[in-house]
Order: C-alpha cells, then sequence, then structure tokens
C-alpha cells in the first residue's frame, strides 16, 4: 500500500523528558495521554519515544486517539501503527498523520479501518 519511491514522513522524536516540556505537562500526566492512547510511542534507542509530529500547539494531536484505537482494532501493534501513520499511503495521497493533521480524520480512520 507504501507507494514506490516516497520517503515516511520526516519526524523528531520525543522521549518523556521532551514531553513534558513540549506539553507542559507532568510526567505523571504525559504517562497518562500515553495510557489513555491519546499519544502512542515506540522505543527508540532503548528510550520510549513520540513523534513530534503528533504533537500540535502543545497539545496531543485531537485526531490521533480515535485513529490509535481504529489501528489497534486492526490488530496493530503500536511500532506498526507509527510506521503506517507516517509512511506514504497510496490511497489517500500521502502519510495519513499528515491527512489528519489537515483534517482529513474520517478518511484515514476509512482506510485504517479497512485494513483490519
Amino acid at each position: 500500500m507504501t507507494s514506490a519511491g516516497s520517503a515516511p514522513v520526516s519526524t523528531d522524536w520525543l522521549a518523556l523528558p521532551d514531553l513534558v516540556e513540549v506539553l507542559g505537562e507532568s510526567l505523571s500526566r504525559v504517562r497518562k495521554l500515553l495510557d489513555d492512547q491519546h499519544l502512542v510511542g515506540s522505543r527508540r534507542d532503548g528510550a520510549l519515544k513520540v513523534p513530534s509530529v503528533f504533537i500540535v500547539d502543545g497539545h496531543p494531536l485531537s485526531s490521533l486517539r480515535g485513529t490509535i484505537i481504529v489501528l489497534k482494532d486492526a490488530g496493530f501493534a503500536d511500532d506498526e501503527l507509527i510506521d503506517w501513520l507516517l509512511a506514504p499511503e497510496e490511497s489517500i495521497g500521502l502519510a495519513p498523520i499528515e491527512a489528519l493533521r489537515a483534517g482529513r480524520k474520517s478518511e484515514v480512520r476509512r482506510v485504517a479501518a479497512a485494513l483490519g
């Protein structure tokens, strides 16, 4: 489903201390955002990290949580769903995270649901 030759979205990866700073929240609140699937992370270089493109104006992207839930319901593990969100998706025309950031939540979730 990934178009040949297209590169994944370039993003910085934020470790928990970075998330505390960027979100202006306590570490326990950041962990709660991860537990409640407002954010999703992956182990990178031994530490749990979250792609910075998942944060908009100091808050988790509002449409991310429902999309994470749809992908988990489709059987995706955290690493797999992060990879899917960052990789170009032919049926959408760009990476799902870019479509979410552009307000195309319904389209992204429809494609995600079809993956299950």
